[in-house]
């Protein structure tokens, strides 16, 4: 009977309006942003000193997700630690998600944004795939785009250069429970970049390896999950200490990705014109921003616009399809290689010079500045885009 009152005395005060349904958490919300400028700037490198991901701006962009409220409002303030449990979900579990894009200082001096909806769009998907709370990356990319205009000063204005953006979720669920967070920071951080590789004109080399596997069918191969990366670092260290600069990523005898970019073949077909091959998005391969750009300018050549430095009557055959090791070491041989390059968005567009396999080298021929005449017509042609210095399909976004 008592208990039967308590049930009942609860419904009335509910029906009074005693209690109330929780509100909604709270969505992301850019207009919330407060910005906390430094009291003091630090000194930006000479371009010749930069080095990828070594220097930090002076400011950061944090916002913190909880089940009940919500997000928070943003914060834009001075880079500094962050302060988080050390049984947070993403210590213990790497339920982490991160982006790579890039700013540059455009023809009139503005910063400029590289197709930035892509990068959001791959964000949601794979913070969604370690079950993270999610985002409106609408709300996101206005963020960013406060963000750099705030450190505009740290982007370098040399070609080649840029400013690299990460905007990362972690998962801070204090718990040892094996389950999903339900707690998450989102933050922002930018850094001065110059070449990835410092080699100069020389192309990288690769390391073909099939006894450690970057990702496999069905796997996260297809997210940009921090996950995917460590476990490449080990065999990245073997490949340096016999003379590669990367891996290229083998399944069984199939090609996946180069270290951590997407992978292109030029192969001269039977009737003259050329094969640009890469491996098909099967779950295995990262979708790269940099990869669909590359896919898309050479369908659009030459009917829509013509490649720096490519003549109109050299047509170029956009194909995604399974490459394999055996492949590339046959049509080598019978001279149809014409070149190997891989694409991403710290690279952009690097030769490959020779990659080692099973004791031997599949050799590429050589090209004057490196690059083969697709490779530096694509490099050229997206870096132009990315600069400001040429028009097309609204890829460059100025930032508001």
């Amino acid at each position: 009977m008592a208990i039967t009152q308590t049930f009942n005395d609860v419904n009335d005060d509910a029906r009074n309006g005693a209690y109330s349904t929780p509100a909604q958490p709270a969505e992301l919300d850019a207009s919330k942003v407060t910005i906390t400028v430094a009291r003091e700037f630090k000194p930006v490198p000479p371009a010749s000193e930069l080095v990828f991901g070594q220097v930090m701006t002076d400011h950061m962009m944090v916002v913190h997700y909880d089940p009940v409220n919500g997000w928070s409002a943003p914060e834009i303030k001075p880079y500094g630690p962050l302060s988080i449990d050390p049984a947070s979900s993403c210590l213990q579990y790497a339920t982490n998600v991160f982006e790579g894009m890039k700013a540059y200082a455009g023809p009139d001096g503005r910063p400029r944004l590289f197709r930035p909806d892509m990068n959001m769009k791959r964000m949601q998907i794979s913070a969604a795939r370690v079950a993270l709370p999610p985002f409106d990356t609408a709300e996101l990319l206005k963020l960013i785009h406060k963000l750099v205009a705030l450190d505009a000063r740290w982007i370098p204005t040399v070609k080649g250069h840029s400013l690299y953006i990460r905007p990362t979720i972690i998962g801070t669920r204090d718990s040892l429970g094996v389950a999903a967070s339900d707690r998450a920071t989102l933050y922002v951080i930018l850094c001065p970049t110059g070449p990835f590789f410092r080699t100069g004109a020389r192309p990288v080399n690769l390391l073909a390896v099939h006894d450690h596997v970057r990702a496999w069918p069905g796997g996260t191969g297809g997210y940009k999950l921090a996950l995917n990366y460590a476990p490449t670092f080990k065999p990245q260290q073997h490949a340096a200490k016999l003379g590669y600069d990367q891996c290229l990523w083998l399944l069984g005898e199939k090609i996946t990705e180069a270290g951590a970019m997407n992978f292109f073949v030029v192969v001269r077909r039977d009737d003259g014109d050329l094969d640009v091959i890469t491996p098909p998005l099967d779950g295995t391969i990262l979708p790269g921003i940099t990869r669909a750009s590359t896919l898309d300018l050479i369908r659009a050549h030459p009917s829509r616009t013509t490649l720096p430095g490519l003549s109109p009557e050299t047509l170029l055959h956009a194909v995604e399809r399974e490459l394999t090791i055996s492949q590339l070491a046959a049509w080598a041989e019978e001279g149809r290689l014409l070149e190997a390059f891989t694409v991403g968005t710290a690279v952009v567009v690097a030769a490959v010079g020779r990659i080692g396999h099973d004791g031997k080298d599949i050799v590429l021929p050589a090209h004057e500045g490196a690059l083969g005449a697709v490779a530096r017509a694509l490099y050229e042609r997206i870096t132009d885009i990315q600069e400001g210095r040429f028009e097309w399909e609204n890829w460059s976004v100025p930032c508001a």
